[in-house]
């Protein structure tokens, strides 16, 4: 008789060890969270893509001036500025951090990427400066 309420309740706590995992595995929140602040903007006649995958960017991103607050030849020459200024330091290997700067950012000048396109870029790369304490050459506005 011993041995058998032993029995049971070695199994009652490991049954209540394993229920108290399965919301933990269940939890899809952390990501839920990383989806959710992945941004894709792609149009495919022109044949870009931009990803950002950063955490926080979208929340980030609601606090921010809205839409049409910028005019799109203001963020196109902002973008020129801050692409440069971060693929000069992609190149420079030995003085910025590479896990900050990864790759190259193929930004072409003369192509017209539209409002939208514009509007993320530049404001992750507000976010970017912000978020790494990073300072490019010219400020926020």
């Amino acid at each position: 008789m011993k041995f058998l309420i032993f029995t049971f309740a070695f199994s009652l706590m490991i049954f209540s060890c394993d229920s108290a995992k399965s919301p933990l595995q269940g939890n899809t929140s952390e990501t839920n969270t990383t989806a959710s602040d992945t941004v894709r903007i792609a149009n495919d006649s022109l044949e870009y893509e931009i990803i950002i995958f950063e955490p926080g960017f979208n929340s980030w991103l609601v606090s921010q001036e809205p839409r049409g607050y910028y005019g799109q030849s203001f963020l196109e020459g902002r973008n020129k500025i801050y692409v440069g200024e971060y693929n000069n330091r992609v190149r420079t290997v030995n003085k910025y951090p590479t896990n900050l700067y990864p790759q190259i950012i193929d930004y072409d000048y003369f192509t017209d990427y539209g409002y939208e396109v514009n509007y993320m870029l530049y404001n992750y790369f507000i976010y970017f400066q912000e978020r790494y304490n990073q300072k490019f050459i010219i400020g926020r506005n």
